[in-house]
């Protein structure tokens, strides 16, 4: 049977119903709320509460990023000793105790402050690393393309409440006070952790071990098929780079303060989320590749109103909303991607997840230097066109291949 057909035929299987997807929602939220939620989200607000000028602020914010970038260096630790949601819990309860002592100190700029917050996002990270190995177990397609949806809705649902939490209640409450509202929001979603399904127990001595890690890395990035998803998670397309650089571009098109708040805030929290759980409406024959360029194809579009639109706010709203809708997709199918990459999760399922996602920050990082001199060459319009033009490209040329070209069926771990 072909494998889209087993994955349709998967749908409506009892064992379907019983991976529980859904719970992915939950169990990515202890880092959520860390990296998405208080570092990227709300950490800077707190800092200039605190007198600390925004270079500074930046330069403290990109230094507790870092983490996510190279956390395949330790993130594997969570394939080996006990299982994965064992790691995950104790990821949780260990950065919930940091979060906690770096909210104890009199103020979080101060270097211990900056220390703990460090330590607290290296400890985080290995949540995702054990929750791509608990995706990579579930055996339905179906499963495994709502896990992707869960799992990006839910952390940008956690991180948008955890940013929420922290603005609103800064001035009423000390700030040990709101470490606690943020450690509560890290440490409850992961009791989530016992209703998981059993991960089934790989025996082994040392050496056998061994060698099955081996073959999982070499049937996994040591193949020809590996070269194609290589170039999909690092291509351009379904970035985002643009996100971090929208509220600054609202200025060009007449946005008020307001109108940027609301619509980079709440609003664009909820369109992101919304994207997200719609790709779990994707018919499960059309392949999480295929989708995921399809995607990127929109979202570069949503952009492309922006490039050639005039500099009014009804065109900034309209590219906006329709951009933050389909990143939502491309995120989850992002996902969804990386578990097609990675094949079963095996021995090492954390491993290679965690290296997978590491490639997939690539594009961030560039694209955002790239939009960057689309603005400085050719102005408001630049920035957008540059975007949508390069996503554009990247996307067309790997649609090609993964539409027409020949692909062996995937190889089990």
């Amino acid at each position: 049977m072909h494998p889209a057909e087993r994955a349709l035929a998967e749908s409506g299987t009892p064992s379907a119903r019983k991976e529980r997807s859904w719970l992915f929602s939950f169990l990515i939220a202890p880092d959520a709320v860390i990296a998405v939620g208080l570092i990227d989200g709300a950490l800077s607000y707190l800092l200039r509460d605190e007198g600390v000028n925004p270079a500074r602020a930046a330069s403290i914010v990109a230094l507790l990023t870092l983490p996510h970038t190279i956390y395949f260096l330790w993130g594997p630790v969570t394939d080996f000793f006990v299982r994965r949601r064992t790691w995950l819990l104790l990821a949780a309860g260990l950065s919930t105790l940091t979060l906690l002592l770096a909210f104890h100190q009199p103020r979080l700029s101060s270097t211990r402050g900056i220390a703990l917050l460090f330590i607290t996002a290296c400890i985080a990270v290995m949540v995702p690393a054990a929750c791509g190995g608990m995706m990579g177990t579930l055996r339905s397609e179906v499963s495994r393309r709502r896990a992707g949806s869960f799992y990006q809705s839910g952390s940008l649902t956690f991180g948008a409440i955890a940013t929420f939490v922290v603005v609103s209640y800064s001035g009423h409450f000390s700030l040990f006070a709101l470490g606690c509202m943020i450690a509560a929001l890290v440490a409850l979603p992961a009791l989530s952790a016992f209703a998981t399904p059993a991960e089934p127990v790989l025996s082994g001595n040392a050496r056998e071990t061994a060698l099955r890690v081996w073959r999982e890395f070499k049937s996994t990035f040591l193949r020809w098929e590996a070269i194609p998803y290589v170039l999909l998670v690092t291509f351009p397309m379904c970035s985002g780079g643009m996100l971090g650089l929208l509220p600054e571009l609202a200025r060009d098109y007449g946005v008020s303060g307001s109108g940027v708040a609301w619509i980079n805030g709440v609003a664009g929290a909820l369109l992101t989320t919304l994207g997200a759980l719609a790709v779990s409406l994707i018919p499960v024959r059309v392949r999480a590749s295929v989708a995921y360029l399809l995607a990127g194809l929109a979202n570069a579009a949503a952009l492309a109103i922006l490039a050639v639109g005039p500099l009014r706010p009804f065109v900034y709203y309209t590219s906006t909303v329709l951009f933050l809708f389909t990143i939502g997709a491309c995120y989850a199918l992002f996902t969804g991607v990386s578990l097609e990459f990675l094949g079963s999760s095996g021995k090492s399922g954390s491993s290679r997840y965690a290296i997978i996602n590491s490639f997939g920050n690539l594009p961030v990082a560039y694209m955002s230097w790239v939009d960057g001199r689309g603005y400085a060459h050719w102005g408001p319009r630049g920035m957008p066109a540059a975007d949508a033009v390069v996503s554009t490209i990247g996307a067309a040329v790997l649609l090609a291949y993964f539409v027409f070209g020949r692909r062996k069926p995937p190889i089990e771990n």
